[in-house]
């Protein structure tokens, strides 16, 4: 599980250090690419083909927008691996994507984590009122 939040410094070659507590579930890599957010998504490798293998919408009779989703989705992954000194190399594109230049932040959602400017992640944080009215809606719908 990927919990917390780390900022850390990009390299001038787009590296970044991983949380030390993330790096034991990584053995095999990550798959880094972006979802719905400005930001970049990691998954090791396993997360990734499970998530894959049941959410990837294929056929003839896919819909435009799950071939616009999926293009964009996959189009953007890279597997990377973690280096001797626990450090991934973002993409290029991705981090221009993303605005990342100089600084991340890693943030743990569960079995996934995601890199963020400061700036987007400071947008995108909820106050602890907005949590608490996002929960309530939630309670209403089940």
């Amino acid at each position: 599980m990927f919990v917390g939040e780390y900022e850390y410094k990009v390299d001038n070659k787009g590296r970044l250090p991983l949380p030390p507590k993330f790096r034991k579930d990584m053995d095999d890599g990550l798959v880094l690419t972006m979802v719905a957010d400005n930001c970049i998504t990691a998954y090791t490798k396993t997360d990734w083909a499970k998530m894959t293998s049941n959410a990837a919408p294929t056929g003839f009779f896919v819909s435009e927008d799950e071939r616009k989703l999926n293009r964009f989705i996959y189009s953007n992954a890279n597997e990377v691996s973690i280096d001797n000194q626990g450090r991934i190399a973002l993409p290029s594109a991705l981090r221009e994507r993303c605005g990342i230049s100089d600084t991340a932040i890693i943030t743990g959602v569960n079995n996934y984590f995601e890199i963020w400017t400061p700036a987007g992640l400071k947008k995108e944080q909820l106050s602890s009122d907005e949590a608490r009215q996002l929960v309530d809606k939630m309670k209403e719908r089940k």
